[in-house]
């Protein structure tokens, strides 16, 4: 007996069929299971999507969710290409802009929300109203993720670079199209096993495409105009785009009213030669339709005589020109029109006069049509400025098409007059916001590009052509954006502004480039006197005093000047040059003016190519040290060393410190500098140490950065050098000079304080040139004075020098700090500071710096020394001298070859 089989599941026990059944009764199994995959994919880059703004601040979810609400709404007020059943949401704009500005996660986010309302606008099936935000997300999420890796892959800030980005952004939007096109166009083929119909694609294509691709490009404008200008351009300009969207919208659709009425024209005159019965009856009713149309007609609208006679004008012309109904019929058109536009519009009506005519005589009388009037096809466009009754002028599209009445004496002409002051309005503050300053409304860093090309193309074309460039950096921006705040530092640089205009040429170019650095493009003039003289005018305007907010603030500005006559092919050669001499006037002192010439090129390219050396030298650990010792003047033994970093560059050669330390500061590689100095010469001090013997405390100088200083924490690594060699703070004394002290003091305090703390001494090096206040001088947490070695040089040749040294002494002394001074390099130096009491000093005269291996001999002969017995000091005698065999010979060891070793000297120990 047969096993009876079951029966097959029905609906409602197969919830799958049920709602197969429900969503997608008309799907086969081809179409199903695309459907499902490409949900799936959908819902996938969705997830994403919400994962990759998850880690975002408020700010930019407040962006992200302000540029969907404006896609989504924009979704609703599709805007429909005339000609074409095709029409594009304004929703495409947001969503580049938002791709640009946060990357595809919130783009496809926008795309989504977007393709939502759309479908649920058009649609009533769930099946269209999710396949298509799913297809819109998938597709944002991969071109989105393709440009992004695209823009991070250029890299750099130039201009190619930012027009670069403009066409990658166009890419995108195209690719976003064809791909979300695709991915939704191939559910219907499908569900019919139909091909894609890729003729039908292409075609629609054209429209589509180029508005998403406008799309894109407007976004990416919008977005270096924010990268440029910040975030209050881009809330003046969204209101203005969304208006230009809606007038754009509306505009489409009167244009649609318009072909519409102009087809049922056209339609009932065929109709008239088809069905003659009914001829004059059509005629008529078309007659009434243009009439009403012509008189309910949203724009203005006239009939006028090939004179300009005004025969039949609408309320909407009236009301556009400011006038009663009445008083334009039998007025002159013309006399509405501003005369520098009168030619224009004149040409054009006489061009049309003279093509109707010879299209009627060449056709002749053609006795089947009625006498009724007709539109013939032959038109034009005009945008000109017409007059209002108040004497205002208002810009406006005026479409003249020859107008032929078989009953009227002469040809007439029917005029669409539209307001489009508001537009070109909107048209003109992006053209201004793309190319202008938002805060001082002068040319911006690509309008002054814009402007340098033009003169460099214009200078090679004429040889008697020449212009110069101008670059100004105020020198004490910063200062008045520290004390009064970046709101006054915003309209000082307004100031500033209007000041410059003042003192250039009209015919010269005037942009700010960013923050408080100006341009100035000198047309025309490529002599260095009368540049030269402007410069030095620019100068006194600048200098004079400015009133921001009742405060009177003063300001100078560095100037650097370059001329066509260098040669230069692009904007970006002549800034850089000009930038470069700025610095030059910079570095000499405030308020001066340089030149470029090739040279300051070379020496920027030396300074790069010095930077690069010393990274790698600090890296490779290519750098020595060299130790000076410090005597006690009146024992003639040393009392510690001062460790100075040496560079010997392979090609160069010996670098001065002078030269490379600014580099460091320069370029952020000071503090591994410090951390190698500091490493280093603990290590040495500990040798120091070890070979004098048990119990000894051998004392190091090191000279640190006000940089270092000021950093919070340098005294954990100054901390670690100690530790890591097993040295006691108190053998270390850190030097930092008086001017960089007083410079930095504050940020300074809190760092020598903790220093000082745990035992750590601190001098200050070259006191006398910083101009220090006893106030601060008597609460700093300092151990000793260094005085400068210019007083020093200058003792026996002024005694106002002399003086300052005394009192240096007695102040030390007073305060209860060490005073060292440096640069002994004469017998009559040494003996005179003996003699006003100074206890330490140092220089070429006592002993030139020596190698760590010369440093540890003079150590080690010192131990020796010691051991034998040699511990009596040699005393100077009542003119501060020594004998043979005291701590200095009468000879000066300047005079002395520079063999790095000291000179005959008493016997040397390290207390």
């Amino acid at each position: 007996m047969p096993t009876p089989q079951p029966d097959p599941p029905t609906e409602a026990q197969n919830p799958w069929r049920w709602l197969h059944a429900a969503l997608m009764p008309d799907y086969n199994p081809r179409a199903t299971a695309y459907w499902w995959s490409v949900l799936t994919l959908g819902s996938l880059a969705l997830g994403l999507a919400v994962a990759g703004l998850a880690g975002v601040g408020p700010g930019v979810l407040l962006q992200v969710g302000v540029g969907c609400a404006i896609a989504m709404l924009a979704g609703l007020f599709p805007v429909r290409i005339p000609g074409s059943r095709n029409s594009f949401a304004a929703g495409e704009l947001f969503i580049m802009l938002l791709l640009l500005l946060h990357g595809p996660a919130a783009a496809a986010l926008a795309a989504a929300g977007e393709a939502l309302v759309g479908a649920t606008r058009t649609s009533k099936r769930w099946t269209s109203r999710l396949i298509s935000p799913a297809t819109a997300c998938l597709s944002m999420m991969l071109t989105g993720s393709a440009f992004q890796a695209a823009t991070d892959a250029l890299g750099t800030r130039s201009a190619v670079a930012e027009a670069l980005v403009l066409l990658l952004a166009m890419t995108a939007a195209i690719g976003h199209f064809l791909l979300n096109t695709s991915l939704i166009s191939l559910v219907p083929q499908l569900k019919r096993n139909e091909p894609l119909r890729w003729n039908q694609f292409v075609q629609n294509f054209g429209w589509v495409g180029t508005t998403y691709a406008a799309s894109a490009l407007l976004a990416g404008l919008l977005y270096l105009v924010f990268k440029a200008s910040g975030v209050g351009v881009m809330a003046a300009a969204v209101p203005i785009i969304i208006a230009l969207l809606v007038m754009l919208h509306y505009h489409f659709r009167q244009r649609e009213s318009d072909e519409k009425a102009h087809a049922q024209r056209i339609e009932a005159a065929e109709r008239e030669a088809a069905q003659s019965a009914r001829h004059l009856q059509q005629l008529r009713e078309s007659e009434r339709r243009f009439h009403s149309a012509f008189s309910h007609a949203a724009i203005g609208m006239a009939l006028v005589s090939a004179d300009g006679r005004v025969l039949q004008a609408n309320p909407a012309l009236a009301q556009l020109l400011g006038c009663g109904d009445d008083d334009l019929t039998s007025r002159d058109f013309k006399r509405h029109v501003h005369r520098d536009d009168l030619p224009l519009l004149e040409r054009q009506w006489r061009g049309l006069v003279e093509a109707g005519a010879a299209r009627q005589q060449a056709d002749g009388p053609d006795p089947d049509t009625g006498p009724e009037a007709e539109i013939e096809v032959d038109a034009a466009a005009v945008e000109l400025r017409c007059l209002r009754a108040d004497g205002s002028a208002v810009t406006v599209a005026v479409h003249s098409g020859h107008f032929a009445d078989r009953h009227a004496s002469e040809p007439c002409l029917i005029l669409q007059v539209q307001d489009i002051s508001a537009r070109r309005e909107a048209e003109a503050k992006l053209q201004h916001i793309a190319y202008h300053d938002g805060l001082t409304s002068l040319a911006n860093r690509i309008r002054f590009g814009d402007c340098l090309a033009q003169a460099i193309a214009r200078s090679k074309r004429d040889a008697g052509y020449g212009f110069a460039v101008m670059y100004l950096d105020f020198d004490r921006f910063k200062l008045i954006n520290d004390t009064l705040g970046h709101s006054a530092g915003d309209r000082f640089l307004t100031m500033v502004a209007q000041r410059i205009r003042e003192a250039v040429r009209p015919g010269d170019t005037v942009g700010r480039l960013g923050g408080d650095e100006f341009a100035i493009l000198i047309d025309g003039m490529a002599d260095e006197a009368p540049t030269l003289a402007m410069a030095d005018r620019l100068q006194r305007m600048l200098a004079e005093p400015y009133l921001v907010d009742g405060t009177e603030v003063n300001s100078s500005a560095s100037i650097g000047i370059t001329f066509s006559t260098v040669g230069y092919d692009t904007p970006g050669d002549v800034l850089r040059d000009a930038d470069i001499a700025m610095y030059r006037a910079k570095s000499a002192g405030r308020a001066r003016t340089a030149l470029f010439d090739a040279s300051l090129r070379a020496q920027l390219a030396a300074q790069v190519n010095l930077e690069r050396d010393l990274r790698r030298a600090i890296e490779q650990a290519q750098l020595a040290l060299a130790f000076q010792p410090i005597y006690d003047l009146s024992t003639g033994r040393i009392d510690s060393f001062e460790a100075l970093v040496r560079w010997d560059h392979p090609e160069l050669g010996a670098v001065p410190p002078a030269t490379f330390i600014p580099i460091a500061e320069d370029a952020a590689m000071i503090s591994p500098l410090t951390d190698w100095v500091l490493a280093s010469a603990c290590q040495r001090l500990r040798e120091f140490q070890r070979l004098q013997g048990q119990g000894a405390r051998p004392r190091l100088h090191v000279n640190v950065s006000g940089t270092d200083m000021c950093r919070g924490n340098f005294v954990s690594r100054v901390s670690t050098a100690l530790l890591a060699n097993g040295l006691e703070p108190g053998q270390l004394t850190l030097e930092i000079t008086e001017s960089t002290l007083m410079h930095r003091l504050d940020a300074a305090l809190q760092v020598m304080a903790q220093l000082r703390e745990i035992g750590v001494g601190l001098s200050v090096d070259d006191f006398g040139t910083g101009y220090s206040s006893l106030s601060y001088l008597s609460t700093l947490p300092i151990t000793s004075l260094k005085i400068d070695r210019s007083f020093v040089q200058r003792l026996n040749a002024d005694a106002k020098d002399a003086e300052v040294v005394r009192a240096v002494l007695t102040l030390g002394h007073a305060l209860g700090k060490t005073v060292i001074a440096e640069g002994i390099e004469t017998p009559e130096q040494l003996a005179q500071l003996r003699r006003m009491g100074c206890q330490f000093g140092q220089g070429y005269l006592l002993a030139r710096p020596l190698t760590p291996e010369m440093a540890a001999a003079v150590v080690q002969a010192d131990r020796l020394r010691d051991a034998l017995g040699a511990t009596e000091a040699p005393r100077p005698d009542a003119n501060g001298a020594t004998s043979a065999t005291s701590a200095t010979s009468a000879t000066p060891a300047a005079a002395e070859p520079d063999t790095g070793t000291p000179g005959p000297h008493a016997p040397l120990a390290l207390h």
